[in-house]
């Protein structure tokens, strides 16, 4: 399992399990939590159990084009929000008295301010990047592990949860066993010819 820099050693050691086993893959995190939650309500120990999404992606919306005007605006709107935090913070200090004319005054030099800080960092990107959008990292899959010693009891609550599914998993889990077995037989077998 790799670190993540900076994370403390004691936050590590709640996100490892001993000896982890898969008892189920999921395509949304809803299913995964869906599974978690069911196992609590069977009283199974879920601090025994984690969820690991796999094959991360970044997933980015684009929500419309960026105009030097929406810039503006934008930074505007901050500045005023900054003006106001500021004229309070003197008004803390200073006393009460003027309070609506410090607060008017902190509000236009702070939408100026952020009018133009936001215009000329808009313009420094030399149009590159003229859409606004959300992004966000998200997994493909979603495992369900448990430590070694509960799989068995959390592969037989999730029966309950789904049989169809249940014996799909377990059909797949031996096949991948007899698969295991047979090469190992084969490479028997040719190591007894070799020798």
């Amino acid at each position: 399992m790799s670190t993540q820099p900076g994370m403390a050693a004691h936050m590590q050691q709640f996100l490892r399990l001993e000896y982890p086993m898969s008892l189920a893959t999921y395509d949304s995190y809803a299913e995964a939590q869906h599974t978690v939650d069911f196992l609590a309500d069977k009283e199974f120990p879920v601090q025994d159990v984690m969820i690991v999404g796999t094959d991360l992606k970044q997933v980015e919306r684009v929500r419309g084009r960026l105009t030097s005007g929406k810039v503006v605006l934008g930074g505007l709107l901050s500045g005023i929000w900054i003006g106001v935090f500021v004229g309070l913070i003197f008004a803390m200090f200073e006393g009460s008295e003027g309070l609506l004319v410090r607060l008017a005054s902190t509000m236009a030099m702070g939408a100026l301010f952020g009018a133009v800080w936001a215009w000329l960092g808009y313009r420094s990107t030399g149009g590159q990047r003229d859409f606004t959008s959300v992004s966000q990292v998200v997994a493909s899959r979603y495992e369900v592990l448990t430590e070694h010693k509960h799989a068995a009891r959390a592969r037989e609550l999730l029966h309950e949860l789904d049989p169809t599914r249940a014996a799909r998993e377990q059909l797949a889990r031996n096949q991948a066993a007899a698969r295991a077995e047979g090469e190992r037989m084969r490479r028997e077998a040719e190591h007894g010819q070799q020798g």
